[in-house]
């Protein structure tokens, strides 16, 4: 497994040594190691109650089961109305998604329900996949076998499945992050054609819809959702390869992908067919440069790389992350309101301070919510629904909004009764970017 320092990336900074970020992505120990076996993670992964509990009908070797519309969903989406706000989205997700016992997984499930809230899930498909059966994971242009993120031990495993089927059914959206994690080497992703591609999402999609003929256990109900429909869109590797994932997310049918770097806080577009959902730059308290909204990126640029750096510096790195957020979260609300994005690992980075600071970011955020205002914690999926009902025009007039700007006029004046519907602008709105 290679080392941390050689798979993640800087933020976005002004100068040449920081430019465009890519994301550390997986699931590594403080050290950057494989996840240790230590941890039962009873208790971190505690079942659904009954009346959350289905009626399924198996698919395939039971692995899965339709249960029926997903629960805990928003009310249909409708069109904007003239002179109408657009709501502030807020997507937190997380990359990875495997509970290796350090409790991270429930513990923000436990917040977004504590909240009303729905995030994305992005799941590793080797995580559902037993060590003792690694090499029938066949990665492009690796080893059989290999992977960057380890694979977790049998009891992680089960965890893993307990809290990924809790959140199906308390209504968050369980995505990719495909599985080995190549992020260097010619093995990259960054090199993968779209045919390679394809590969690793069969085999992502084959891990988890198969895990109890991969696993041979009997004991653990199936997940409560159709993987082939649920999976709609994913994030890749440290952000790398978007361009040839593209048209393979097309063939398949995704809606959207989260995979680009250094992405502007502006109203998204698409590419190849498919929502761009980019990870964007943020305010980086006490200095000149932006970084990209996802925790590993806070890392970086504090303690260059380290996972473990020294704990006198953890207090102010805390604040400085989840104000980071936070700026990033004011400035599009008090604006443009374009959808704001934010990345994490389940990690206990620099003394857990990252997760502390998303926790914070998080309830600045929901209480907002809470207090009436169109705030709106929903997942990829969820906002997906959202931006694809909405008129071509009005969603190319919101992209005329630069970051933290805001309609000159109001929001009551922006959007006007009878917006035009010239080709253009309808070809700008639904069209691929440029």
């Amino acid at each position: 497994m290679r080392s941390l320092t050689r798979r993640g990336a800087l933020g976005v900074g002004a100068g040449a040594a920081a430019a465009v970020g890519l994301a550390g992505c997986g699931t590594l120990g403080s050290d950057g190691s494989k996840p240790s076996s230590g941890g039962s993670g009873k208790g971190s992964s505690g079942g659904p109650t009954k009346s959350l509990e289905p009626r399924a009908k198996p698919i395939g070797d039971g692995s899965t089961s339709f249960t029926g519309a997903q629960p805990k969903q928003p009310a249909k989406p409708v069109p904007l109305e003239a002179g109408q706000a657009p709501p502030q989205f807020v997507i937190f997700s997380w990359d990875g998604a495997g509970e290796v016992g350090n409790g991270l997984f429930p513990r923000f499930l436990d917040l977004a329900k504590q909240h009303g809230a729905s995030m994305t899930f992005f799941l590793s498909g080797i995580y559902l996949l037993p060590e003792s059966k690694k090499r029938l994971y066949n990665p492009p242009n690796n080893a059989r076998g290999a992977s960057d993120i380890g694979y977790l031990t049998d009891e992680h495993v089960k965890a893993t499945l307990t809290n990924v089927r809790r959140a199906w059914l308390e209504g968050h959206e369980i995505g990719t992050h495909f599985n080995g994690h190549f992020c260097s080497g010619f093995g990259t992703v960054g090199n993968w054609t779209p045919q390679q591609w394809r590969s690793e999402i069969d085999q992502a999609k084959s891990f988890v819809k198969e895990w109890r003929t991969n696993t041979g256990w009997t004991d653990l109900p199936s997940l409560p959702f159709d993987y082939e429909k649920e999976l709609v869109g994913g994030r890749t590797p440290c952000l790398l390869g978007q361009d040839n994932l593209l048209p393979t997310a097309r063939s398949l049918g995704w809606r959207y992908d989260a995979s680009s770097p250094g992405g502007r806080q502006v109203w998204p577009v698409k590419r190849n067919g498919v929502w761009d959902y980019p990870l964007q730059a943020v305010p980086f308290p006490g200095h000149s440069f932006e970084v990209l909204s996802m925790d590993y990126n806070m890392l970086a640029n504090q303690s260059v790389n380290s996972t473990n750096a020294p704990a006198y510096n953890y207090p102010g790195w805390r604040t400085q992350a989840a104000q980071a957020y936070i700026s990033g979260f004011q400035r599009a609300y008090e604006s443009n309101r374009a959808p704001f994005f934010i990345g994490n690992h389940f990690e206990h980075w620099n003394g857990g301070i990252y997760m502390d600071a998303v926790e914070q970011a998080f309830k600045h955020i929901a209480q907002l919510k809470e207090k009436g205002e169109d705030v709106r914690l929903v997942s990829f999926k969820q906002f997906t629904d959202w931006i694809d009902v909405q008129k071509p025009e009005v969603l190319a007039k919101l992209r005329t909004l630069d970051v933290g700007q805001a309609p000159a006029g109001g929001w009551k004046s922006f959007l006007p009764a009878s917006p035009g519907t010239s080709s253009s602008a309808s070809s700008t709105a639904t069209g691929d970017a440029a």
